[in-house]
């Protein structure tokens, strides 16, 4: 992760980080982003919690309608990553 950290992405973080809402996040990420990369985002998330839940990768594939090469990647960041994922998931399901 250090890698890829610097102060505008620090910014970046700090200001996502105290977001109140999610209409304030998707305001501000229809900014930010294309709405390819939203969609991107958005289906490697959807992988993640289904790879979490023990789908397989066909079934990923099907339902989310991405390449196995994504869900390998999402699988390899969810299992060896740095726990973003992870606490994601978590964050998504306590609030369900």
């Amino acid at each position: 992760m250090d890698k890829i950290r610097n102060q505008s992405i620090d910014n970046l973080m700090k200001v996502i980080a105290k977001m109140d809402s999610a209409e304030d996040c998707y305001a501000f990420f229809s900014d930010l982003c294309t709405i390819k990369e939203l969609q991107d985002m958005g289906q490697r998330f959807e992988a993640a919690l289904m790879l979490a839940n023990g789908a397989k990768y066909q079934e990923i594939a099907a339902s989310v309608k991405t390449s196995s090469a994504t869900i390998s990647r999402v699988s390899r960041c969810l299992y060896y990553g740095n726990g973003g994922y992870e606490k994601a998931i978590k964050l998504f399901r306590e609030e369900k």
